[in-house]
């Protein structure tokens, strides 16, 4: 028996549920079946999951870092409540509506001032994706198809689609077994550990002496700014981040952060970058966008960038005048 309004459940039904999932869904990073049953959750308050038999467990994960403000926030749920009260969604397709404006504004007034574009994702990693796509396009539409690797460096971690498993770490990462159909990128090693440390200058130089060997097929840099969450919660001194910015520059390609970890006041800054006062051509923001209420992500780029995507080959035509409204 389950009482969907108190959130509580049966020892039988909780039984069966667990039964069920064990067999039929196959979890993250886990075999089917699965070797240790799930937790049955049956409601969530605050920073507490209540399980099926009453325990309460503190989720210190925050729903893997996207549940910022925790469970159940009532502004929150109170802003949920009244947009389904209109509509729920829309396709975005040749229609707009006033929260996307909203929060679009929002972000453009928040992110760093070059970074005014705002493309919509409905994940962190689809919002990867779209950053990747962005640069390859940059360089199709200037005429340069050659340049379609990105340099990053070991330890990252972007996501899981196929796009985003090739620029994670192709040895220490969760994606090496398929290492053999991924795109080949260019890999430096991880940045050495320590916010505080001092830069060592070894690294440095071996840093720019790779983009200068593959300056010519380079698309852009990409790296997740400070903090390498996935990769062990690796912290490294801003001045990695600087030195990524200036090797961006002289390759003349678009800088790639991967802010949806480290930003929205993850690292005490409000984005990663900012330790380094770094301002990147393409961002990517997530988890924590939404409270974790919903998946979505923002991929948002400068007006150079969105410019020449939208003057090449590939670009979507543009209408010779303004829609004409009915009525």
């Amino acid at each position: 028996m389950i009482d969907l309004q108190l959130g509580r459940m049966s020892p039988q039904a909780a039984e069966d549920l667990v039964a069920f999932d064990r067999e039929h869904i196959w979890h993250p990073y886990a075999p089917m079946p699965a070797a240790v049953p799930s937790l049955p959750v049956v409601s969530a308050a605050g920073t507490r999951l209540t399980l099926a038999d009453g325990t309460e467990l503190i989720d210190g994960m925050s729903s893997w870092w996207a549940a910022i403000h925790g469970y159940r926030h009532p502004k929150l749920d109170a802003a949920v409540t009244a947009q389904l009260g209109k509509m729920a969604h829309v396709m975005f397709g040749g229609l707009t509506h006033p929260p996307a404006v909203r929060l679009a504004r929002k972000l453009v007034d928040l992110t760093p001032g070059p970074l005014t574009k705002v493309f919509f994702a409905d994940s962190g990693s689809v919002a990867v994706e779209v950053a990747i796509k962005m640069a390859l396009q940059y360089w199709r539409s200037r005429g340069r198809p050659e340049r379609r690797r990105l340099l990053t460096v070991r330890g990252g971690y972007h996501g899981d689609t196929f796009g985003d498993m090739a620029v994670c770490d192709p040895v220490n990462g969760m994606h090496h077994l398929f290492g053999d159909v991924l795109a080949q990128h260019v890999f430096a090693g991880a940045p050495p550990s320590g916010y505080d440390a001092e830069p060592d200058q070894g690294y440095l130089d071996g840093l720019r002496r790779l983009a200068a060997e593959h300056a010519d097929e380079i698309a852009g840099v990409l790296a997740e700014p400070v903090v390498q969450g996935a990769g062990g919660m690796r912290f490294y001194a801003p001045e990695y981040l600087q030195a990524l910015r200036e090797t961006a520059d002289e390759l003349g390609v678009p800088l790639i952060l991967d802010e949806i970890a480290t930003g929205f006041g993850r690292t005490g800054e409000m984005w990663g970058c900012d330790h380094a006062e770094v301002v990147p051509d393409i961002m990517c923001v997530g988890k924590a966008l939404t409270g974790g209420y919903m998946t979505m992500a923002a991929t948002l780029c400068t007006a150079e960038v969105a410019g020449v995507i939208s003057g090449g080959e590939a670009g979507a035509p543009r209408r010779s005048a303004p829609p004409r409204w009915p009525g």
